[in-house]
């Protein structure tokens, strides 16, 4: 419970009994009295934290008016917009004699908004980020680091001689591989209009070039969205788990494609736990081949000794 001791302007002290410790309790949206409990609001509005400000600067900075700041629009979500309805602050309908000026300004905001090459670059690759972010269901910490590696290239003008579709592709898939949400690159590629080599020749250049620090994924990383996606209950998804600890123990998943094994993984532990898949339905969601599939689950099952009654 958040308690701040003060007196308030609309209740300088308790008409109980005089007390001036007067509480603020946020969670309850209430506000009491500390000495004797008597409650002199109980439909308190929270006004949240208040922020330290120790200059103008930082002032700012932390003021809660007007929509968050955000990178994944080209001005960062700063600008104004005029609102296509013709209609005032009021709601009340703007006269006819004054709707033709009003779609000059529209006009001209629209022009002035974007207004030099770079920001005509980084809004038309921004909105492609957002359509393949959508399309890929990921969330909006991966969107804002994407859009972060993209700026990151255009200032260090890596854009130059490569496709923006490419770059906003290889961008999204660094950002899912620092924020821990992995995609394989046929994942990246399926959403977006350029092929997987491509991406994949973009992200070796651009990790190179702005040194990302980026771990290469486990095949534990999978587990949870392949089970998801297969249908598959909690204990399919521990015993995959388990399996998969057994093997990285073994060193059985070095050097091997991670969607695979972790694919293997749950295809085994779906048996074992009887709610079988088959190796076509989860080859189809991690999106590898049957033959991959069965590489792999022929190896962990000689190698950790998991018997199997096929």
């Amino acid at each position: 419970m958040a308690r701040i001791r003060e007196g308030t302007d609309e209740v300088e002290k308790c008409p109980e009994c005089g007390s001036r410790h007067l509480v603020r309790d946020y969670e309850r949206g209430e506000l009491l009295c500390d000495d004797c409990g008597v409650v002199l609001d109980d439909q308190f509005i929270d006004q949240g934290p208040e922020w330290r400000a120790f200059d103008v600067e930082q002032g700012e900075k932390r003021a809660r008016t007007g929509a968050p700041m955000t990178y994944t629009i080209h001005d960062k979500g700063l600008s104004t917009e005029i609102s296509w309805k013709n209609k005032d602050s009021y709601g009340k309908s703007i006269p006819t004699r004054n709707r033709a000026q009003l779609y000059r300004l529209r006009k001209w905001q629209r022009r002035i908004r974007v207004s030099n090459a770079t920001e005509r670059n980084l809004a038309f690759a921004l909105s492609e980020l957002d359509r393949m972010a959508s399309t890929m269901g990921l969330p909006r910490n991966v969107r804002e680091t994407a859009a972060m590696v993209y700026r990151k290239a255009v200032n260090k003008n890596l854009i130059r001689g490569r496709s923006i579709e490419g770059v906003v592709a290889a961008s999204l898939y660094a950002a899912c591989r620092q924020c821990g949400v992995p995609r394989t690159l046929d994942e990246v590629a399926g959403s977006s209009r350029v092929g997987r080599k491509e991406i994949g020749r973009t992200y070796r250049f651009m990790t190179r070039e702005l040194k990302l620090k980026l771990m290469p994924t486990k095949p534990q990383d999978y587990v949870q969205r392949f089970c998801s996606e297969l249908k598959l209950s909690g204990e399919v998804q521990s015993k995959a788990a388990e399996i998969l600890k057994d093997a990285s123990e073994k060193e059985l998943t070095a050097g091997r494609g991670p969607a695979g094994v972790a694919a293997a993984a749950i295809y085994i532990s779906s048996i074992l736990c009887n709610e079988r898949r088959t190796q076509r339905e989860v080859a189809d969601v991690a999106g590898v081949t049957e033959v991959t599939i069965r590489n792999r689950y022929k190896e962990l099952t000689e190698k950790l000794g998991i018997e199997i009654q096929l």
